[in-house]
């Protein structure tokens, strides 16, 4: 359907570009326009198409989005803590003791003497006597006097004063009077209400039943039975606790920290520095060479050779064996086994119960309204206008042209000639299609076929 339109569009829009009527056949290549001027006039009837414009309506549906209020449920939950009790188990360690035989062995010590035979080297010494004979170097010492000549530095000592001056730091004391801060805590005295729990017992009579006894009495028909019987009972005194809230003022005393200033004398001590000048004395040494002689005593040692003899003893060492016998202790180790018992101490793992107090959080539902707001979609339907653009064939037929061009828009050369624009004479000759072009707008859509209705529920 939709290249049909198209096809329609290009005939419409070729036929459109075309000058004239007759240029429209064969798609506009066959024209007119080159002709002769006295070729121009139509010489019958011939069909031409003319233009017709149709104004239709379509119907467009539009999606208009509208605000609702609508009121919704929601849950919502609330936190609740209750107390529950539970009973818990414990392990308690009790300590016990039991008897453990055990077996150990003792070490028991025996001496015996035990006789040992051992063989010994025993050195004997024998001493001889040698003839030697050495040559020995006799010093023998001779004195003479012998002139030396010395010099010695001697120290001569001079005493000069010398001026030193020094910088010392002089101590000087000032009283100054400086601020000083001090915190104070001073007592104030408040009252506050305090509740206190207060009371006093009262005794009240409190009736018990008496108990319930099995006895044997004898029914309507004379037979002996055991039914049970409640004892009469009896009233006792007992003391009840009644609670008193009694509101009474109790003084609370606080400290409230203020800060005093206070002046007091300072003496503060600084150092000025004061140049000293002393005269030291300085004591100088200088030293004076002088020459001195002296006799020293010369010693000489000259050698003399002297042969001597002496007899030398010579010491000898010969080894003798020998065999010895002695008496070694020898410790031997026997063990005894004793049996021992000892208390041994264990422990007993026991279950003791307990109550255990614990809060439980639990979420309770509850319902809530609320309002909201939607969009809720809606078709509109509106009327769209179009134009629809046909060719309608119309038949023109030619007049004579006798009398004259008066007929032509344009005028004639000669009026046998025929017409410049070749128009003369023609009753109702057909115009140029530009005159007959409607005004461009978009392709028509078909008239038969219009748009479905759009669902509202599936664009929501």
């Amino acid at each position: 359907m939709k290249i049909k339109w198209a096809v329609m569009v290009v005939a419409l829009a070729t036929f459109c570009g075309s000058s004239s009527a007759e240029a429209s056949n064969y798609c506009g290549a066959a024209g007119y326009n080159c002709c002769p001027t006295a070729a121009c006039q139509p010489s019958c009837c011939y069909t031409a198409c003319k233009v017709e414009r149709q104004t239709c309506y379509k119907t467009v549906y539009e999606t208009v989005y509208e605000q609702e209020e609508y009121t919704c449920h929601k849950t919502v939950y609330d936190r609740q803590v209750e107390e529950r009790q539970e009973t818990c188990y414990k392990t308690v360690m009790e300590q016990h003791e039991r008897d453990c035989t055990y077996t150990t062995c003792r070490p028991v010590f025996e001496t015996s003497q035990v006789e040992r035979r051992y063989t010994v080297c025993k050195p004997v010494w024998e001493t001889s006597y040698k003839q030697c004979n050495y040559t020995v170097r006799r010093p023998v010492w001779e004195t003479s006097e012998c002139e030396r000549t010395y010099t010695v530095c001697r120290p001569v000592w001079e005493t000069t004063e010398k001026e030193c001056r020094r910088t010392v730091m002089k101590r000087v004391v000032e009283t100054v009077n400086r601020e000083r801060c001090y915190t104070v805590r001073k007592p104030v005295t408040t009252y506050r209400t305090v509740t206190k729990q207060t009371g006093c017992w009262k005794t009240e009579q409190v009736y018990v039943p008496g108990p319930v006894q099995r006895r044997c009495v004898t029914d309507e028909c004379g037979c002996p039975r055991v039914c049970m019987v409640q004892c009469p009972g009896h009233y006792t005194c007992k003391r009840v606790w009644c609670p008193q809230t009694v509101q009474c003022q109790v003084p609370c005393t606080t400290y409230k920290c203020e800060v005093v200033r206070q002046s007091c004398p300072v003496q503060v001590c600084r150092y000025v520095p004061e140049t000293v000048v002393e005269k030291v004395p300085v004591r100088t040494c200088r030293m004076v060479r002088e020459q001195r002689t002296c006799k020293v005593p010369v010693r000489t040692c000259r050698w003399v050779c002297e042969t001597k003899t002496r007899q030398v003893p010579v010491r000898t060492c010969k080894m003798v064996r020998e065999e010895r016998v002695c008496t070694v202790p020898v410790r031997t180790c026997k063990m005894v086994t004793e049996t021992h018992v000892k208390k041994v101490p264990y422990c007993v793992a026991k279950k003791v119960p307990y109550t255990r107090t614990f809060q439980v959080c639990k979420m309770v539902p509850r319902q809530v309204a609320e309002t909201r707001t939607r969009c809720v979609a809606r078709c509109v339907p509106r009327k769209v206008a179009y134009e629809v653009c046909r060719m309608v064939p119309t038949t023109v037929c030619p007049t004579n042209c006798n009398s004259g061009c008066s007929t032509c828009d344009g005028g004639c050369s000669s009026c046998g000639g025929g017409c410049a624009d070749g128009n003369c004479g023609v009753s109702g000759a057909p115009q140029t299609h530009e005159t007959e072009k409607p005004a461009p707008e978009p392709a028509p859509e078909p008239e038969a076929e219009p748009e479905a209705a759009p669902n509202p529920g599936a664009e929501a």
